[in-house]
């Protein structure tokens, strides 16, 4: 694979990862309740970071970069923007169901185009945009069944509070970018750990203490479960450095579009575990997202 095309593998990697933890999450909930699994990912993730940041170290003999006030101030929005977006989801599929709070969330790709345009001045190819709109309608034909199309504007209180929920992914997704695109030495590798490490220290530090202090016995069940809870937090820091660097190799735009193969990725592992098969209107948003995917990539080769 040409050094251009770099990022694809990261993301693959990275979507491949997230999947796998959302599992082993979803386990955890029955266990320690939302909050408390959900935490997990940064706290038992923070040192899986600093591990990988080490690596990266030793690996590449690269010095630590030192972020400046600008570069801090991006990753601090970012690591913010993932924790309101991860409350606002909760409280959309709690609404609204699964199925339909996936379809409002994932409009993410748009919204990161928008903003990368608006914040970064990374505007995408009409070709691209095309890619973007096919594999969003595909996600939303994916995890909506026809009957259930109409509810996606039925209630415009769910709606707006799924919508919310992909805009601060989409926001935290540029200001990651921008927190390593911000750093002036290095190479690739060492930017995208620095600011992963960063991030997950931030966010570790700001729902810690607020668990702590407003519902401990989530904390603490989190604590008591640390089994369990090691994994999830590897494969969540392994699908976020899988992230920041293919932030740190192309626009966030095209990152989060090719990540909702994550989708259909999820879906067949679903059905390998419970033994159902897919719905009429999955196998056709699949394949909606799939051809959005060569969209994208046809764009990137331009």
């Amino acid at each position: 694979m040409g050094g251009s095309y770099l990022w694809v593998a990261f993301t693959l990697v990275a979507a491949t990862a997230q999947v796998v933890r959302n599992g082993a999450q979803a386990g955890l909930t029955r266990r320690i309740g939302t909050l408390g699994a959900t935490q997990v990912r940064f706290v038992y993730g923070f040192p899986f970071a600093i591990l990988f940041l080490g690596t990266t170290r030793w690996w590449t003999g690269e010095a630590l970069p030192l972020p400046g006030r600008e570069a801090l101030g991006w990753v601090a929005l970012g690591a913010i923007s993932q924790i309101a977006g991860t409350a606002l989801m909760l409280v959309s599929m709690n609404a609204r169901g699964f199925g339909v709070a996936y379809a409002y969330i994932k409009t993410e790709p748009v919204i990161v185009a928008l903003l990368g345009a608006l914040l970064l001045a990374e505007m995408p190819t009409p070709l691209a945009w095309a890619a973007i709109a096919v594999v969003t309608a595909g996600v939303i034909l994916a995890s909506t069944p026809p009957r259930e199309l109409g509810r996606l504007v039925g209630d415009l209180r769910p709606a707006a509070t799924g919508v919310a929920s992909g805009a601060c992914f989409g926001l935290s997704a540029i200001a990651f970018r921008g927190s390593i695109e911000d750093l002036s030495q290095g190479g690739f590798l060492i930017r995208s750990m620095t600011m992963l490490a960063i991030s997950l220290g931030l966010q570790t530090l700001i729902l810690g203490a607020w668990l702590a202090m407003r519902d401990r016995p989530a904390f603490a069940a989190s604590l008591r479960e640390w089994r369990a809870s090691i994994g999830a937090g590897f494969l969540g820091a392994l699908a976020s450095a899988g992230w920041f660097v293919s932030f740190s190799l192309t626009s966030a735009a095209n990152v989060r579009t090719l990540g909702l193969v994550e989708m259909p990725l999820a879906a067949l592992l679903s059905r390998r575990l419970s033994g159902k098969s897919l719905a009429g209107h999955e196998w056709a948003g699949f394949a909606l997202v799939t051809g959005g995917v060569a969209l994208l990539l046809t764009a990137h080769a331009d």
